[in-house]
């Protein structure tokens, strides 16, 4: 395809890292962002074999691993009696697979940095509140009157609020999720927690705190990890209005081992309310503009997927640019290239959640007595490990990229 001019809508993850690719390949980006400094938003992610292939593809796995921390299991136990609930360990598939846990803000600096090195132009202070298509070429319209363009390509990575998804004739319906989850990040002391795992506990299935070391995104920041507590977004309001010592006391009372990390909470700023909404785009484009990341599909985070899908997506756009001379046929090829991956991923995640974050304790009761079985009988333990790695289909040679071979990644044992 001849170079085309692109406008990335949003500096997120998705948007920086779509723009790398597509400047890779002989084109022009302009990064459109709403807010006039740039920055991450929220506390922890999880970096699948997925995403870490596609960093690495971008020549940015040195940065991010240097950044984040190995996780090998993901594990949990309920509170009554100690029943494991969860237990999902990477070595159960081949290939020395893992994943890695990071600060939002580390993804965000290591992708902002190549970004800002390799000189991309990013537009700041512009909320885009439309696109006009005028004959073969695309304008951007933004608040207060301006507009931007003319563009060959409009790229939406503005996110799961994306203010163009709404306006689409291809938007979807959404759910919004009944739980969300109070997030903090906190200096993490050494033996709180296996710094190889992701460790939850549980009580039933409307009660779920979870502690995931994410490492040191810089040299002079001391290792921390992120606490989560999931509860009612509706009830939110109420649980800061009785008071921080009291929600404090509710965690102590589940995990007293987790006191290190509550006593360096003195203020409702620290915490971070994620909610969580469940849509998924049949058609992620229209016209010239197309969609990626959770502006097209967006879910519960009980997979860990949502910034991996991002990456993927964009990749799979860039791949499907290169290999198409018409763009209509490109944006039809990244559909067809992404569609069986998101819409596993998307029921599984739906599947699977309310067994963790819902009121029902018929769910909870079914999964307190037969999980701690099942992972232990194979094939589970290996599709459950696909399931999280976000390889149970293939999603690389779709977005033209071969797996990383992890038996020789630069991802070290955590001390």
């Amino acid at each position: 395809m001849k170079p085309l001019k692109i406008a990335v809508v949003g500096a997120g993850p998705a948007g920086l890292a779509a723009s790398l690719f597509l400047t890779r390949a002989g084109h022009a980006t302009d990064i459109i962002e709403r807010f006039d400094n740039p920055a991450p938003v929220g506390s922890a992610l999880m970096l699948q074999p997925t995403g870490l292939t596609v960093l690495e593809s971008l020549g940015l796995g040195p940065a991010i691993h240097a950044a984040g921390n190995r996780i090998d299991r993901l594990f949990g136990t309920e509170n009554t009696r100690g029943n494991i609930v969860l237990d999902v360990r990477y070595s159960a598939l081949s290939g020395g697979r893992y994943g890695l846990a990071v600060h939002r803000a580390a993804l965000f600096d290591t992708l902002y940095d190549e970004v800002s090195a390799r000189k991309h132009p990013i537009l700041t202070g512009k909320r885009v509140m439309g696109v006009m298509e005028e004959g073969d070429r695309s304008y951007l319209s933004i608040e207060g009157g301006d507009r931007l363009g003319p563009y060959d390509l409009v790229i939406d990575a503005s996110g799961a609020r994306s203010e163009l998804v709404a306006a689409s004739s291809m938007a979807p319906s959404v759910r919004n999720l009944a739980y969300g989850a109070f997030w903090a990040t906190l200096d993490c002391p050494d033996g709180l927690v296996d710094q190889a795992a992701l460790t939850q506990r549980y009580d039933k299935a409307s009660v779920m705190i979870g502690v995931l070391p994410i490492g040191s995104r810089r040299p002079d920041v001391p290792r921390q990890a992120a606490l989560f507590w999931s509860l009612k977004v509706a009830e939110a309001d109420e649980v800061r209005r009785r008071g921080l010592d009291r929600w404090k006391n509710r965690i102590r009372g589940y995990w007293p081992e987790c006191e290190p990390l509550l006593e360096q909470i003195s203020d409702w700023d620290q915490l971070t309310l994620a909610r969580y909404a469940h849509r998924t785009m049949k058609m992620p484009y229209s016209g010239r503009t197309v969609f990626v990341g959770d502006a097209a599909h967006s879910t519960s985070p009980q997979l860990g997927q949502g910034a991996n899908m991002a990456l993927l997506d964009v990749a799979a756009l860039a791949h499907a640019l290169a290999e198409h001379e018409n763009l209509h046929a490109a944006l039809a090829a990244y559909v067809r290239a992404r569609r069986m991956h998101v819409r596993l991923f998307q029921l599984l995640s739906a599947a699977f959640t309310p067994f963790y974050q819902s009121d029902s304790a018929a769910l909870a009761w079914i999964r307190d007595r037969l999980v701690a079985t099942i992972v232990r009988v194979p094939p589970a333990p290996q599709i459950l490990a696909a399931i999280v790695s976000g390889t149970l289909v293939d999603p690389f040679a779709a977005a033209g990229l071969r797996e990383s071979d992890w038996l020789r990644a630069i991802a070290p044992q955590p001390s």
